[in-house]
């Protein structure tokens, strides 16, 4: 897909979207962003309390800028005050959350985002396209976990939203840290420069046992379960495919340089089949279809007992590479002589990184980052590959881009149910390939 044709396509999906055209972020706040540089404190507010949120909480920390977190939001009290306990623990002189900007319920971010100059969204994705939309409104630098959407109409909420963010030249960098790994970076830029030719063919996996259950308790309300098990319901996680193995996609898109055109594939329930998994499969395994003919074999499971493998590899006219979050970057001619091999010691950590050059543009007063268009684009590439795989069918990117399929309840508050619900047996309804309708 020429560069063109990626720009012509982009244009159509923010035309597509509702939300642009009715210029709901057109909020008239200047162009700027929302911090001015010099000496003054970097006020954060961390959106979503669980373990990602809490993580990247300490990652801006340790950034090396003078910041502080002022404001924390969560849907569930606990979890914020896990987050607050392990934060005043280890970095009493970075918090001022006092009672009264701790926040708790579906609205929470709403009130936490007007105290802060960088916001920190990290809550289960499928909140991420209108906590997006808040902070960017507010005129907010942001850090925002992958994936940022579960669904197309989310993921055009975002790009809406992105733009919105240029305009107002707000810093936004997104959770895919292998584009702030040293050895990604490196091994990139010399495909890039043409040391493997043309890419024809290339692998990307997330193989592993799979993630953590938590049962049902007395009393709870089916909302509370499916947030508590955000993982096992695509409104709020996007299945694997979406939700983990977007950062693989991401590196596919990234070595391309462009878009899949179409994607076919398979997958399942082959093993996690029980009521506490919810609906999404336990395999995926996708071909991504670009432009120019070429076809990337994309594999991600959650299978007990089985081998693990988290990596891309990727095949040119000239060589291949080998790329891992490990350190790993080793490229080769066509007769298999190493061209270049990337040093495992002094590999700065790529979570701690994107903070790094975060923060420190924010501190300037620079403009340096607009990650939300790929970080859109390499999420809405999973959920065209869940929607193969359920369906069964090949999906064309373009038929995809016009997808009105909302996930998202109706309605968020406790007492409120989700559109996916379990059956007497307490199974939920799951995908069939071949009889499943996505489009």
């Amino acid at each position: 897909m020429s560069t063109k044709r990626i720009g012509e396509q982009r244009r159509e999906f923010l035309k597509s979207s509702a939300l642009l055209a009715g210029g709901a972020l057109l909020s008239g706040m200047p162009v700027l962003g929302a911090y001015a540089h010099g000496d003054d404190v970097i006020k954060v507010a961390v959106i979503g309390c669980g373990g990602r949120g809490t993580g990247a909480a300490f990652d801006a920390i340790a950034s090396g800028a003078n910041i502080k977190i002022v404001a924390l939001a969560d849907a569930f009290r606990d979890r914020l005050d896990e987050a607050y306990t392990k934060l005043s623990e280890r970095h009493a002189d970075k918090l001022d959350v006092p009672e009264d900007r701790k926040f708790v319920g579906f609205d929470a971010y709403q009130k936490a985002i007007p105290f802060a100059d960088v916001v920190i969204l990290a809550t289960s994705p499928g909140f991420r396209p209108i906590h997006f939309e808040e902070a960017v409104k507010h005129g907010k630098h942001v850090f925002m976990e992958k994936p940022v959407a579960t669904d197309v109409p989310g993921v055009r909420r975002v790009l809406a939203a992105a733009e919105e963010a240029k305009r107002k030249k707000l810093n936004v960098v997104v959770g895919l840290q292998r584009r702030y790994q040293a050895n990604y970076r490196e091994a990139i830029k010399r495909i890039q420069d043409g040391a493997l030719g043309d890419i024809v063919s290339g692998q990307v996996y997330w193989n592993s046992g799979g993630v953590w259950v938590r049962p049902r308790q007395p009393n709870q309300t089916e909302m509370e379960y499916q947030m508590r098990n955000w993982y096992y319901f695509n409104w709020l996680c996007g299945d694997h495919i979406v939700e983990q193995h977007v950062h693989n996609i991401d590196v596919a898109n990234w070595v391309k340089g462009s878009y899949p055109v179409s994607i076919q594939g398979t997958g399942s329930r082959a093993w996690r089949t029980g009521k506490e998994y919810g609906e999404i499969y336990d395999n995926h395994a996708v071909e991504l279809t670009y432009a120019d003919g070429s076809v990337i074999y994309s594999q991600c499971r959650h299978f007990e007992g089985t081998s693990n493998r988290v990596d891309e590899t990727f095949q040119g006219t000239k060589g291949r590479v080998y790329l891992s979050a490990g350190n790993d970057a080793i490229l080769w001619d066509a007769k298999g002589n190493e061209l270049y091999s990337h040093p495992k010691r002094g590999n700065a950590n790529p979570y701690q990184h994107e903070h790094v050059e975060f923060f420190d543009a924010i501190s300037k007063g620079e403009y340096r980052f607009d990650n939300a268009e790929y970080g859109a684009y390499s999420t809405l590439t999973g959920i065209i590959g869940r929607l193969a795989t359920y369906s069964g069918q090949v999906i064309k990117w373009e038929d995809a881009l016009k997808s009105n399929v909302d996930l998202m309840p109706e309605r968020l508050a406790w007492d409120a149910l989700p559109k996916v619900l379990p059956g007497e047996n307490g199974m939920y309804p799951y995908a069939i390939p071949g009889q499943t309708v996505v489009l």
